[in-house]
C-alpha cells in the first residue's frame, strides 16, 4: 500500500505543477531568468521551527511575484493551496542528522526540508536549470515538455500493442468460460496481462499529470485505449479469487500492483495471491468462474442483480443453464430482465467466439 499511496503523492505533484497552472508559470520564470530559488508549499509548525528570519509578505499569489521576490538568495513560503504568498527571504535551517544524496547546498535543505516537514519543497538550480521536487522521500526532476511527450507517444503505442494482446486473452478466457474449460493458470495469465496494461497506462498518467494542458490529445488516446480496464481487472478478481469479499479483492490487487516485473511473470505467484495453494495452485484443474466479468457486458444489468445471480446459482455455468423461470426467481429479476440476461449471454457468447476465429 505504501508504494501506491507514494504514486498518488507523485500525481498529486505533478498536477501542481503542470504546465497552465499559476504556479508553473511562476517556477518557469524563475528558470529562465537563472536565479535559483528554494519554494516551501505550507506553513505549519513543523515548517516554522527551520524558518529563520525573513519578512511577512501575506500577498496573493502571482508568477511575476514569485519571479521578483526569488531574485533574493532566502527560501519562498506560500500557502497550502498556493493562492498566497506568506514570506520571503526567509533562512531554511532542517535538522543536519537527516540524510540527504544531494551535493549543493540549495538542494540538500530542500531535501531535508522535505523530509522533516512532510511539506512540497521546490528547488529550482541556478547553474543546471533543473527544477526539482521533494516531498518526505520522494524527489522528482521536471523534464523538458518535448522529452516527456515523446516518452508519452512511445507509451502509447506500447499500451496499443499490449491492449490487442490482452484482448485476445480475454477472448480466449471467455471461450473456455462458456466451455467450462477455465484452469488456474489461464486466469493468472490474463491477470498478468491486465496487470501489465494497468502499469503502462499508470506510466501515461503520470506524463499526463506533467503535461498539464499539453497533455489533452494524450488523456484522450488513453482513455480511449483503456477506459474501463480497472473494472475489468475487479470483476475478474471477484470471479477467480477464493475469496470474493470486496476487502480482499483490494487486498489482492494492492499485492499484484506490489509484484516487480520479474515477480509478474511467475503465474504460480499471482494464483497463491487469489487464494489458491499448494497442489491447486500447480495443477491443471477445472475452475468455474462466477460470472461477473460476462454479467457486467449486460446492459443496464445493476450491481445488485449481478450479486444476487452469483449468490443464488454460484458460478457461471449453473446461471447458463438457468431457465427463464429460475432466473425470474431470483430477487429483483422479473420475467423481462430474466429474458433480457439469458439473450445477452447469448449474444455474447456467439459474438465472442466471432472474435475468437478472427
Amino acid at each position: 500500500m505504501k508504494e501506491m499511496n507514494q504514486l498518488e503523492i507523485m500525481n498529486q505533484l505533478l498536477q501542481m505543477v503542470a504546465p497552465g497552472m499559476a504556479f508553473r508559470e511562476g517556477l518557469d520564470n524563475v528558470l529562465r531568468a537563472k536565479t535559483g530559488a528554494l519554494i516551501v508549499v505550507g506553513y505549519s509548525p513543523e515548517v516554522m521551527e527551520v524558518v529563520d528570519g525573513g519578512f511577512s509578505i501575506n500577498c496573493d499569489f502571482s508568477p511575476n511575484y514569485l519571479y521578483e521576490l526569488a531574485k533574493m538568495d532566502g527560501a519562498i513560503i506560500l500557502s497550502e493551496d498556493r493562492k498566497r504568498i506568506l514570506y520571503a527571504n526567509t533562512q531554511l535551517i532542517p535538522n543536519s542528522s537527516i540524510s540527504s544524496i544531494e551535493t549543493g547546498i540549495r538542494h540538500r535543505t530542500a531535501e531535508r526540508v522535505a523530509k522533516q516537514t512532510g511539506k512540497l519543497v521546490v528547488s529550482i538550480s541556478q547553474r543546471r536549470n533543473v527544477i526539482t521536487l521533494y516531498q518526505g522521500q520522494l524527489r522528482y526532476s521536471l523534464k523538458d515538455m518535448a522529452v516527456i511527450l515523446t516518452k508519452a507517444n512511445q507509451a502509447i503505442q506500447t499500451l496499443e500493442k499490449y491492449k490487442v494482446v490482452l484482448n485476445q486473452s480475454f477472448t480466449n478466457l471467455s471461450a473456455l468460460e462458456f466451455e467450462e474449460m477455465v484452469t488456474l493458470q489461464e486466469v493468472a495469465h490474463v491477470i498478468k496481462r491486465l496487470e501489465m496494461v494497468i502499469r503502462v497506462k499508470m506510466e501515461i498518467k503520470r506524463y499526463v499529470n506533467e503535461l498539464g494542458t499539453e497533455g489533452r490529445l494524450i488523456s484522450m488516446q488513453m482513455e480511449e485505449l483503456v477506459g474501463g480496464v480497472e473494472e475489468e481487472a475487479w470483476f475478474l478478481l471477484k470471479d477467480y479469487a477464493k475469496d470474493q469479499q470486496e476487502d480482499k479483492i483490494r487486498d489482492i490487487r494492492t499485492a499484484i500492483r506490489k509484484l516487480n516485473a520479474e515477480e509478474l511473470l511467475e503465474l504460480p505467484q499471482i494464483i497463491k495471491l487469489l487464494g489458491y495453494s499448494g497442489m491447486s495452485a500447480a495443477s491443471e484443474d477445472m475452475v468455474a468462474s462466477r460470472g461477473y466479468r460476462l454479467l457486467s457486458r449486460i446492459p443496464r444489468l445493476p450491481a445488485v442483480i449481478m450479486n444476487n445471480l452469483v449468490e443464488r446459482f454460484e458460478n457461471l455455468p449453473h446461471i447458463l443453464m438457468a431457465t427463464i423461470e429460475e432466473l425470474d426467481s431470483v430477487d429483483g429479476i422479473g420475467e423481462v430482465r430474466a429474458r433480457a440476461i439469458k439473450e445477452g449471454l447469448k449474444r455474447i457468447q456467439e459474438q465472442m467466439f466471432i472474435d475468437r476465429q478472427i
